[in-house]
């Protein structure tokens, strides 16, 4: 019985984390900026690693961050933060 209970219990779990994260909407990401205080095309998925949400803004505050990693949690996604980008234009 104690078998069949666990079964039951982490079955559902290790489905889910085996499932593919999917790559959400410019409109759901829109909606989640607006929701965070960060501007449009601050945050975005990339195609080839779709498990990861970036945000890409300068000086994000402790508070935007945290809106958008519990976002990224929810949707069992990784966050990656840039600070700021180093050097200039490629001559």
């Amino acid at each position: 019985m104690r078998r069949l209970l666990f079964l039951g219990l982490a079955l559902p779990t290790l489905l889910a984390a085996c499932a593919t994260a999917r790559m959400h909407s410019a409109a759901e990401l829109s909606a989640l900026g607006r929701n965070c205080g960060i501007a449009e095309g601050e945050l975005f998925q990339d195609e080839e690693l779709p498990r990861v949400l970036v945000l890409m803004r300068p000086a994000a505050s402790s508070g935007e961050r945290r809106c958008v990693a519990r976002w990224a949690k929810r949707n069992r996604l990784h966050l990656a933060w840039v600070e700021g980008v180093v050097g200039g234009a490629p001559e």
